[in-house]
């Protein structure tokens, strides 16, 4: 029954946050500053794996295709369609639901349990709207962004680990990527990335914002939220998949 109950309450919350917008301007700054947080706060764990991701791919592809029948360039296109599909948007959402996600349950979290909460519930204030709305907005808007990012660099990292490593050349690599490249596969990743970025803000943001009890509560929020989230991603690329491939 807890479950069935937790959805229900979920549903509730995303239908309260579109009730009673008092201060349009109070919401816009906290919505620019959850954009800085989460875009500009993830920027750099994002480069890091994406470059790397795209550097392993390269090395990996190239080490099973071990036959003289298919050109060499064919590692590019593998390694273009492979962070372009998955890595770019999958891998990278699971990582930022782990970092955002985390730090919207504990932030809210630790609001409820100061009781910060209800002080603005008592002011008048619509804290669904004020505090869960702009996150998840924020996130729909910058998470996709990351993800173009993450593309592009996994790309360059996949270029430049095997130029490298002399296992393939640049101007084979660049011939490679523009070799059979297919426009739609961009505007899937980009509908994952919409999708993932509402589950890895929205469920931290659920959890957080009903936490009860003390330090340790909200700990295992953040625990739990993260762990769902992380799940529900996994899930959303499997069913995303098999509906637009």
């Amino acid at each position: 029954m807890t479950f069935f109950s937790d959805i229900g309450r979920f549903l509730l919350t995303l239908k309260g946050m579109f009730k009673k917008l008092e201060n349009r301007q109070m919401y816009g700054k906290e919505l620019i500053r959850q954009c800085t947080e989460i875009g500009f706060g993830s920027l750099g764990i994002v480069s890091i794996i994406s470059v790397f991701i795209g550097a392993v791919s390269t090395i990996q592809t190239t080490y099973q295709l071990v036959s003289p029948l298919v050109p060499i360039s064919t590692v590019a296109e593998i390694v273009r369609d492979t962070v372009i599909l998955e890595f770019a948007p999958t891998l990278v959402c699971v990582v930022l639901a782990g970092v955002i996600g985390s730090r919207i349950a504990s932030e809210l979290g630790n609001m409820r349990v100061s009781e910060q909460i209800d002080a603005l519930e008592i002011m008048g204030i619509n804290t669904k709207t004020y505090l869960i709305l702009p996150k998840i907005i924020a996130a729909m808007l910058m998470i996709p962004l990351l993800v173009i990012i993450a593309m592009a660099l996994g790309i360059w990292g996949g270029r430049l680990a095997g130029a490298a490593s002399g296992t393939i050349p640049p101007n084979l690599f660049d011939k490679g990527l523009m070799s059979n490249f297919i426009p739609y596969n961009v505007f899937f990743a980009l509908i994952k990335s919409y999708v993932y970025a509402f589950i890895l803000s929205s469920i931290p943001a659920f959890f957080g914002y009903h936490v009860r009890g003390g330090a340790l509560e909200i700990g295992k929020a953040s625990t739990k939220a993260v762990v769902i989230s992380c799940v529900l991603i996994l899930f959303a690329d499997y069913v995303l998949s098999a509906l637009l491939l």
